[in-house]
Order: structure tokens, then sequence, then C-alpha cells
């Protein structure tokens, strides 16, 4: 049996402009590789869910997030909040 063919969904927030987490591209194969290579080129963070993947590849383009999934994106959003702050340089303070 072969392996099942790589799927990825690509999402964004931009809060307020937003209301809600969009998708922004979606692919297989080929074009799931090139979008995994430029989110790693960009320094664009990468979680693996296959579930909430079959979720969002139903959606358009630019179609908000469904509330289905509200929870788990929201989740992911906070890890790499968090990350993104604990990998900032410490900021120094006068005493």
């Amino acid at each position: 049996m072969s392996e099942p063919r790589l799927r990825v969904a690509a999402l964004r927030y931009d809060h307020p402009k937003d209301r809600a987490p969009k998708l922004v591209a979606r692919g297989e194969g080929h074009v799931a590789e090139r979008i995994l290579a430029l989110a790693r080129e960009h320094g664009i963070p990468v979680h693996e869910d296959r579930e909430l993947v079959d979720v969002l590849a139903r959606l358009d383009l630019e179609e908000d997030i469904p509330g289905e999934v509200y929870q788990v994106v929201a989740e992911i959003l906070a890890f790499l909040y968090r990350a993104h702050l604990a990998a900032r340089p410490p900021t120094s303070r006068a005493l």
C-alpha cells in the first residue's frame, strides 16, 4: 500500500483586520511540498494535524475557518504566540 498523499492548508489571522483565521493556501502532493518549502523559507511555523487539514481543505480560499475548528486553531495560535515570545531576547531593565 502506498503512503497517503501529502496535504496541507495554510491559515492567516490578522487581528483586528480579520474576524477569524482565513484559509490562504491549500494543496496536495507537489503543491503541498511547495507550500511547506515557502513556509520554511519565510520562518512560518508549521503544525501537523491531518484531521484539521481535512476540514480546512474543504474551504474556499480566503474563507473564514468554520466554528467547529475554532478551539483547535485558537490553541495552535496561542502556542505559536507563546513560542514567539519565548524566542525574543529578554528586554533590559534600568535599575
